[in-house]
């Protein structure tokens, strides 16, 4: 099927854009550029763009609710083949400001919220 359009961003409604991105790019790589004060853009090394923008009266998503101010979509991101990897990736995204929401040895991921509260996973995926 012929594509209609190509993806441009992944938007990210947060009450601090910059904060945000800065979180990211501590994860992902890559360095914010602040189009506006409204508007900030970070570009994943390899990925997608991601946007940060500001949400007048934000509220956090309650994972893994979805009755009520749920998840509209969440990032995986790819932490290694190992849980040694993953343990190393864990302890970097908690020391930037991440919070462990979800994790079971028989899963190969844990969900984690960021600083603004939006779910997101680091996945052991099998590079083999």
């Amino acid at each position: 099927m012929a594509p209609v359009a190509a993806l441009r961003s992944v938007v990210i409604d947060c009450p601090d854009p910059s904060a945000l991105a800065r979180f990211y790019a501590g994860i992902g790589g890559g360095t914010p550029e602040e189009e506006d004060p409204d508007w900030v853009v970070l570009r994943l090394p390899g990925g997608p763009r991601l946007a940060f923008q500001p949400a007048p009266g934000y509220t956090a998503p309650e994972w893994p609710r979805a009755d009520r101010n749920s998840q509209q979509f969440h990032l995986d991101f790819d932490a290694g083949s190992t849980w040694e990897e993953v343990e190393a990736a864990q302890e970097k995204v908690l020391a930037l400001g991440a919070r462990l929401l979800h994790a079971e040895d028989k899963e190969d991921f844990r969900v984690y919220a960021d600083p603004a509260g939006h779910p997101f996973c680091l996945c052991r995926i099998g590079h083999g």
